[in-house]
């Protein structure tokens, strides 16, 4: 599966839930765009922090959401393996697989792949 078919079948997914679960879902929204839009640090900054949560946990959905947030604050591919290494010196063996994974989708997603 593709990471593009990825991000489609995660979003198609989240629709669904946010259907059947409205008031979790508002709930959740309004504390991300509290947590992305407050705070000192800028939104790029917060979603490579994500990224690395995202690798840290392996959660591939998570991964290509963040990567595509990162993609469009124009994080370049050096950022990108800078935070990726990082993710593999904290989590090792396990991160390295998903921080691949990671840097798969980064290029798909812009095109370098």
């Amino acid at each position: 599966m593709s990471w593009n078919d990825k991000l489609n079948d995660t979003r198609q997914q989240l629709r669904a839930l946010n259907k059947t679960i409205p008031d979790t879902a508002q709930a959740f929204g309004a504390l991300g765009k509290s947590v992305k839009e407050g705070g000192t640090l800028d939104f790029k900054t917060k979603e490579f922090v994500a990224l690395g949560i995202a690798v840290a946990t392996k959660c591939e959905a998570c991964i290509a959401l963040h990567v595509e947030a990162l993609i469009r604050t124009g994080a370049t591919r050096d950022e990108i393996g800078d935070v990726l290494a990082m993710c593999i010196q904290m989590g090792g063996g396990p991160s390295m697989m998903y921080a691949a994974k990671a840097l798969e989708c980064y290029d798909e997603l812009t095109g370098q792949g």
